[in-house]
């Protein structure tokens, strides 16, 4: 397994490595949960100093916890709550500086301090959305959110 710190290139290089990674591990697999459980512990693996990722997916216009790294969380987010909520109400990713300055921010670990939160969308249907949360501020940036939206396009080809 690939972890950033031990790869010398650069962020987007990086990102291109893990992409491929999920590619390999998925692609003859046709499950959603297996996929879903491989991308989080993959990204798990890949992301620096990450405190929780994973996938909420829709059910009932709510997002239902699925597969993830990290410690428990809330099970169930109604559409346009929370971070998770709000993405994919808006149909867009949301990456939060700071999540004690999101109004309505769900704090299921109260370390979480920044958030990025990717919409997963197949055929205009809504599926859910990756989640990542991080324990210091400012955490993602745009090469994040690019990259991760990159990672989220593979992922659905298999979903």
């Amino acid at each position: 397994m690939f972890h950033a710190s031990a790869y010398q290139g650069t962020k987007e290089e990086k990102y291109q490595l893990v992409i491929k990674q999920l590619e390999a591990l998925i692609e003859d697999e046709p499950n959603r949960i297996a996929n879903l459980s491989n991308a989080s512990a993959l990204l798990n693996q890949f992301l620096e100093t990450i405190n929780w990722v994973g996938f909420y997916l829709v059910e009932n216009d709510q997002l239902v916890l699925g597969p993830f790294q990290g410690l428990p969380a809330c099970v169930r987010i109604p559409f346009g709550k929370g971070v998770c909520g709000t993405a994919i109400a808006e149909r867009k990713t949301i990456r939060v500086e700071d999540v004690n300055q999101f109004p309505g921010h769900i704090a299921c670990d109260s370390a979480s301090q920044s958030e990025i939160v990717v919409p997963i969308i197949k055929n205009e249907e809504l599926i859910g959305v990756l989640d990542i949360d991080s324990p210091i501020t400012n955490r993602f940036d745009e090469v994040d959110e690019i990259q991760l939206g990159r990672f989220v396009e593979v992922l659905v080809k298999y979903l």
